[in-house]
């Protein structure tokens, strides 16, 4: 009988080669993690954004069951009063800077928010029921 000699050869990673990726992990989490860390500025900003666009569209939608006649809309003579017609009300830490709003017309509102800048707004006027 012939002695066959097999050696068995182990795949795997050298000490070297998983402190070299375990380096590069640690230099792609140092660069992107500041990134992720400050976002919330950036929530501010889009939450304030997204109630001014949900007064706007309040505004919109009063003014259009103004004109339907159904006589179901909040009169609107001051940029503060559309937050009336808004369901469920302005969210705290929200105020409206007042400005008067004529019938029939649009003008454009400030939305004072935690965000900075504040986001602004288009009241549209409706007469007295």
């Amino acid at each position: 009988m012939q002695n066959i000699n097999i050696q068995k050869t182990q795949g795997g990673f050298t000490l070297i080669e998983l402190v070299i990726v375990i380096v590069i992990l640690g230099i792609l989490a140092a660069v992107a993690v500041p990134r992720f860390i400050d976002l919330s500025d950036e929530a501010e900003t889009a939450a304030a954004e997204g109630v001014a666009g949900s007064l706007s569209s309040a505004a919109a939608i009063n003014y259009a069951a103004f004109k339907a006649g159904n006589g179901d809309y909040v009169n609107v003579t001051n940029c503060t009063e559309v937050a009336d017609a808004l369901q469920g009300g302005l969210p705290d830490g929200y105020t409206i800077t007042a400005a008067a709003v004529a019938p029939d017309e649009a003008v454009e509102c400030t939305l004072q928010s935690p965000a900075d800048p504040d986001p602004t707004f288009q009241a549209i006027g409706t007469d007295a029921p």
